[in-house]
């Protein structure tokens, strides 16, 4: 198994996540927070085509989530993944051979892969994240999220790798030009991971099976891949965790899930 992010941030974001057996491939992109157009092009930088996707998996209806989502299930034919709070976010689009209901904790199979859902508290409807493995090395993903729950943390444990998100320094935040309504949304218990939060959670879930941690959803206004990074270093130390940080642009490279 391994993954890599095809952009992180504000501005979209889209996790591919493969499994190989034989001649056989499993391939499940993670939320679609991009146009069609532009999906396509960074599907394409790694030589695919969306038709090649064996499903897609939406964690919640932001737009940096959602994206393309729709459209792209519609044009190729790909099987879509959400919570009914979601769909209904959405407005109950009727796709029915399409559109399929995920649930906290209802495993989904996928070709090589096993898909686990599970809640979190993040401003939407039933907002879920996952975790994948294909029976021998788990992946934890981890975004869109205000607060570690005693939940979320029982789902990340024995990861061998992580995306996990680090969205905002909490200094940079309080100084910024946002307004204080946003400041407080982004920092409160349903808007997203502070830097500091993150380093908690990791410290949380680090075992000495955690090979590879990629923070992502990094905002570009409030914080700063080294200020993410530092935050996640103590937290990894002495256990052999390689740290790296997703781009909005390019992402991630290929990522090798490994014990």
């Amino acid at each position: 198994m391994r993954f890599r992010s095809l952009g992180s941030g504000s501005t979209g974001n889209a996790t591919l996540v493969e499994a190989r057996s034989g001649d056989t491939v499993t391939r499940v992109l993670v939320d679609c927070g991009f146009s069609l157009r532009e999906l396509e092009t960074r599907l394409l930088r790694e030589q695919l085509v969306p038709a090649e996707l064996s499903a897609i998996f939406i964690t919640h209806e932001h737009g940096d989530h959602v994206g393309c989502a729709l459209t792209l299930a519609r044009k190729h034919r790909v099987p879509l993944w959400m919570s009914r709070g979601t769909w209904r976010a959405l407005g109950a689009p009727d796709m029915p051979e399409l559109i399929h209901f995920a649930r906290d904790e209802a495993l989904i199979d996928v070709g090589h892969l096993q898909l686990q859902p599970y809640t979190v508290p993040h401003d939407a409807q039933e907002p879920l994240q996952i975790c994948f493995t294909d029976g021998r090395m788990k992946l934890g993903v981890l975004t869109d999220v205000g607060v570690a729950t005693e939940h979320l943390l029982s789902h990340l444990q024995n990861c061998n790798a992580m995306l996990l998100e680090c969205n905002h320094d909490g200094e940079l935040l309080a100084n910024s030009r946002y307004p204080e309504s946003l400041k407080r949304r982004i920092a409160g218990r349903l808007g997203h991971l502070s830097n500091d939060i993150s380093a908690r959670i990791l410290a949380a879930c680090v075992h000495a099976g955690l090979r590879d941690v990629v923070a992502a959803h990094l905002s570009e206004q409030n914080n700063r891949p080294a200020l993410a990074l530092n935050a996640l270093t103590e937290s990894a130390s002495g256990f052999g965790v390689k740290l790296m940080a997703a781009d909005a642009l390019s992402g991630s490279d290929w990522i090798e899930v490994r014990a």
